[in-house]
């Protein structure tokens, strides 16, 4: 009986893929991706965004690509040019406020053009920002790519913990390399500088520890990082901002791990 595994091959011109995943919605995954994106960026390497949630894109929103629509040349999607960033998602294809109703093979169709009929060449590192869960889409691109790590975001209480659990059993029992946790919403900054925590702090450092993986960052509950999302203009823009140095060390921790 064959392996699906022993089916994988590499996207051309894409040395090296970054998944971020998460056990749930609601924890910034997709702001995360894209802010993690653009620090890599920052750090002089040519990076590719994916935005794999096809049941509810947000990276255009987020990269002000909203209403841009792709170019095929030479039987290739031409990926849209966001902030230095190569990125594609099908948000760029449907309307905003249309649902797609897709079961299995429609979707496994969409992700294999996104993966290997969009023009990605010359990516030093492709970030993928995968859908919520353990479904279909994880399994297919664990299956289909050589994925080189992956990272998972939570937020600090058990609640999110719980499926950020499930998340890393998921890369760990497909052989993905799993190389830490974002924690992001992390805390809030009072005018004053003090910090209060927004939700509950749980368990997360003693699972990190019991599982020996890295708490790779904190990012905080920010209404820049909020604002920036909103308007789809992110904080790299704003290079020197607090927030834009706090994911430039996360990047610089899985540049180190990869």
């Amino acid at each position: 009986m064959s392996n699906p595994f022993d089916q994988q091959k590499p996207i051309p011109g894409v040395k090296k893929i970054l998944v971020v995943s998460s056990g749930k919605g609601g924890v910034g995954k997709s702001t995360v991706s894209t802010h993690l994106a653009l620090a890599l960026k920052e750090k002089g390497l040519k990076v590719g965004l994916l935005d794999a949630d096809i049941y509810g894109p947000s990276i255009p929103r987020m990269l002000g690509t909203l209403n841009q629509k792709p170019e095929i040349e030479n039987n290739l999607i031409q990926p849209l040019m966001a902030g230095g960033l190569k990125t594609m998602s099908i948000g760029n294809l449907v309307d905003e406020d249309m649902a797609v109703v897709w079961r299995g093979p429609m979707l496994f169709k969409a992700m294999n053009q996104f993966l290997f009929e969009v023009d990605w060449s010359d990516t030093d590192i492709l970030v993928i920002d995968l859908p919520p869960g353990t479904g279909d889409v994880q399994l297919s691109i664990a299956q289909k790519i050589p994925v080189t790590a992956a990272i998972t975001v939570t937020t600090p209480q058990n609640i999110a913990l719980a499926d950020v659990k499930k998340s890393i059993d998921m890369f760990r029992r497909v052989n993905v390399p799993m190389i830490g946790v974002v924690e992001n919403m992390a805390y809030f900054e009072l005018p004053g500088g003090d910090r209060t925590s927004i939700f509950p702090k749980g368990e997360l450092e003693d699972y990190l520890k019991k599982e020996n993986l890295k708490k790779l960052g904190e990012v905080p509950l920010s209404p820049q990082i909020a604002q920036a999302c909103e308007v789809g203009v992110p904080l790299f823009y704003k290079p020197d901002s607090l927030q834009a140095k706090i994911f430039g060390d996360i990047a610089d921790r899985i540049l180190e791990l990869i």
